[in-house]
Parts: structure tokens; C-alpha cells; sequence
């Protein structure tokens, strides 16, 4: 069976807009250097731990110092795909948009929800980031919660430059309403609060804002996608883009044409998702978390 290039050609960049516009984490993606793959499934990222400054000595010179260095090993452990067929005849009859309705629709509510979903809940389980007593959060307490974190962000050093306050559509309604709007001569009120002390405020729906979810096997075609499970409902994160690493080993979309399908007579979409996302270990500080209990 040989692929359409042409028509994977002419959808690709509808999707890739669609992923962009939609994806509250694409930000986060690495944008310094390609990710080097070191094996079928792995990612090597190299620590360093140099000493601190020693006294300098006018006869002897300089103290001697040692620069500990190591390969962290990451692998990835999460392999998702789905398959589509649109019968020639429905495609024909709607004009051609029922393809192009299916996968922009497939991309835009079903893969982009839970890339973010896993990636939320791959760094708010992972161990020893900053992370406050879980609980419910209301009006008085949300703006104190996030002074807090952003406290504890500013002990451990994290660069104030650049963080990211991902927030529940909840709690950020909560934050909202604490912020006083005062009317002169305008016409209009606008309370959206879209950075608070410096970082960028996200809204993350709460659909997709869990401590811990479950990937559904996808074995029946009316199965699939993610669930919260026994997850845990986050309040809010503060992200430093530079603590985490998001990676695609594989993201592929393939078209068959009806002529080109040999299992029946329709337009054939498959698409394979190979991925995962990682905290460095040397920069958990760069996270802080607040979930419900």
C-alpha cells in the first residue's frame, strides 16, 4: 500500500495550526536543540554537579576542583495510534468534508486534550517537585496559595523570568474575583487576569488537569482516550519551561486514498503518537503543585 503524500501534504499544515491553537502545553516544548535519541526508546541527558568556589592562594594558584558529571537515562513509555476509515461515498456527498471534518475534529478534541492531560499528570507525579498540602481552595484563600508558591519558587532560585502559572478554569475564577476593577470613563470591564506577579497565566480545563490519569487501551472502536481514574483534581502549577522535557520520538499521520485503502472503499487515516514527558532531575525545584486533598 503506497502512501498519498500529496494529501497528507495538504492536511498536514490544517493540523499542525490546529495542535498549536489548541495545546496549552506545545510552549513547553524544547526550542534550543533537537532531542537525541540514543536508542529504540531512550533519551540520554547529561548532569553536571561542579564545585563551589575555594580560596585562591598568591604561591599555590588555584584550588583544585572537580566537575561530577553523569548520563541520565530517559524512556519513554507511552506508544498511542488510531485509525479512521470515511467511506468514498460519505466523503463525496458532503463535499469532501467529512475527512477533512474528521481529522481536524479527531486532532483538535481528542489528541491535544490528552497530551496535555499526560503531560500535567506525568509532572504533578513526579517525586520531590515543591508541592503544597493538598486541599480545596476558595476566593480567600486562592490569592495567598499562589503567593506561597511563588515564595517557594524564589527560595530554591528558580528564575522568576519565563514561569508559567497553569491554572483550573475553577480556581481562576476564584482569582479573578478577588481582582478589583475600577471605572472612570470606560465602557467596558474586563477581568481577565492574564499574568499575575510577572508569570503568564493559562486556564487548563479541569477535564484536563489531573494528578494521575488513566490511558484507555483503545481496543474496541468505541473505546479510547483518557480518564481522571483515581486521579487527583489540580488547583494550579507553576512551570519553569527549562525544568521539563517534552518529546516526540514519533508523530505521524498517514492518508490512503480509496484507491490506495485495499481493505475497503474509503479515505484511510492513521495516526501514531510515540512520546513522553520528563522533569530533569536536577531541576524538580522548577515545579510547584497544588491539588485538591
Amino acid at each position: 500500500m503506497t502512501q498519498s503524500i500529496a494529501l497528507a501534504q495538504k492536511f498536514q499544515p490544517i493540523l499542525d495550526e490546529i495542535y498549536k491553537a489548541s495545546s496549552l502545553t506545545a510552549r513547553m516544548d524544547a526550542k534550543i536543540k533537537p532531542v537525541n535519541f540514543a536508542g529504540a526508546n531512550v533519551v540520554q541527558v547529561f548532569k553536571t554537579d561542579p564545585i563551589g568556589l575555594g580560596k585562591y592562594d598568591r604561591v599555590s594558584g588555584y584550588p583544585a576542583g572537580q566537575v561530577v558529571g553523569s548520563w541520565e537515562t530517559l524512556t519513554l513509555a507511552t506508544e498511542r495510534g488510531r485509525s479512521f476509515v470515511i467511506d468514498r461515498m460519505d466523503d463525496e456527498e458532503t463535499l469532501g468534508m467529512a475527512f477533512g471534518t474528521l481529522a481536524g475534529e479527531f486532532i483538535r478534541t481528542k489528541v491535544v486534550p490528552e497530551i496535555d492531560a499526560y503531560r500535567f499528570s506525568k509532572y504533578a507525579s513526579t517525586a520531590n517537585i515543591n508541592a503544597a498540602t493538598p486541599g480545596t481552595l476558595d476566593a480567600n484563600g486562592i490569592i495567598k496559595a499562589l503567593d506561597d508558591a511563588k515564595l517557594e519558587l524564589d527560595k530554591d532560585e528558580v528564575p522568576s523570568e519565563g514561569r508559567l502559572l497553569y491554572i483550573s478554569d475553577n480556581c481562576l475564577n476564584l482569582l479573578e474575583s478577588k481582582v478589583s476593577r475600577f471605572l472612570g470613563n470606560e465602557n467596558a470591564v474586563d477581568k481577565r487576569v492574564t499574568k499575575y506577579s510577572g508569570m503568564e497565566v493559562i486556564m487548563v480545563p479541569q477535564t484536563r488537569f489531573y494528578k494521575g490519569i488513566t490511558l484507555d487501551d483503545g481496543v474496541t472502536v468505541d473505546a479510547g482516550g483518557y480518564s481522571k481514574g483515581s486521579g487527583k483534581d489540580i488547583n494550579f502549577m507553576i512551570i519553569h519551561p527549562t525544568a521539563v522535557l517534552q518529546v516526540a520520538k514519533h508523530d505521524s499521520l498517514k492518508v490512503f486514498t480509496p484507491e490506495q485503502n485495499q481493505t475497503t472503499d474509503g479515505w484511510l487515516m492513521q495516526y501514531r503518537l510515540y512520546h513522553d514527558a520528563f522533569v530533569y532531575a536536577n531541576k524538580l525545584n522548577g515545579i510547584y503543585l497544588h491539588c485538591k486533598a
